[in-house]
């Protein structure tokens, strides 16, 4: 019997790295992000659930600490737009924050996720404004002008030393800095255990301008 005849393959073994080293590169490539990937949603797991377990009085204390430090990164208001983020699943709630913007002079904007694999939208959004429920039924503005925010605040599930976010593995942050024509300051927000040694960034991760993590 002919060695392919013998039924110890369900197909005839794959000899390419052998002939071409880049094969081999290639699939060390996909192995390596694939690890990263699953290691990553393990650690949103664990942040996840550790930022749900601070007290509600805790975090809005914190949210506080956050406001006062914003103050300062972010300077003067006045004129300029400010994206923010309606909080979620435990997220520092910065919209007590957010009114003092718009009484300094400032406008604001919230991020519209508008498909899967595209990068956000940001629309202008005042207070009695309508909104609707967006990806994880999140307020979005039901409808708004399209603008180019000049300060993005983003929500932290995790950061690391080198200012890289680690969010919910969507990617729409990290997809729509790297769309935009003028990039803004991104300021990520979130807690003291959001702190990861590294989040093992790839070449499609985009870092924070300044992190404030309390």
């Amino acid at each position: 019997m002919a060695d392919y005849d013998h039924p110890q393959f369900a197909s005839p073994p794959c000899f390419m790295h052998e002939l071409d080293p880049a094969f081999r590169a290639e699939t060390e490539d996909d192995q390596a992000a694939y690890d990263v990937s699953r290691w990553r949603k393990a650690q949103r797991e664990r942040l996840i659930a550790e930022r749900l377990a601070i007290p509600a009085e805790e975090r809005t204390r914190l949210a506080g600490l956050i406001a006062d430090r914003l103050d300062k990164e972010a300077g003067d208001p006045n004129g300029r737009i400010f994206s923010f983020y309606w909080p979620f699943r435990g997220e520092p709630d910065l919209r007590p924050w957010m009114q003092l913007v718009i009484d300094r002079g400032g406008r604001i904007a919230l991020p519209v996720v508008i498909a899967k694999g595209e990068p956000l939208e940001f629309r202008l959004w005042s207070p009695g404004d309508k909104l609707e429920r967006g990806i994880w039924n999140i307020p979005v503005p039901a409808a708004g002008e399209p603008v180019a925010p000049d300060i993005v605040i983003s929500p932290l599930v995790g950061v690391d030393a080198a200012r890289y976010r680690l969010g919910y593995g969507g990617g729409f942050y990290d997809r729509t800095l790297a769309a935009m024509a003028t990039r803004p300051l991104v300021i990520g927000v979130g807690y003291a255990s959001a702190r990861l040694a590294t989040i093992y960034p790839q070449w499609h991760d985009v870092p924070m301008g300044r992190v404030i993590v309390v």
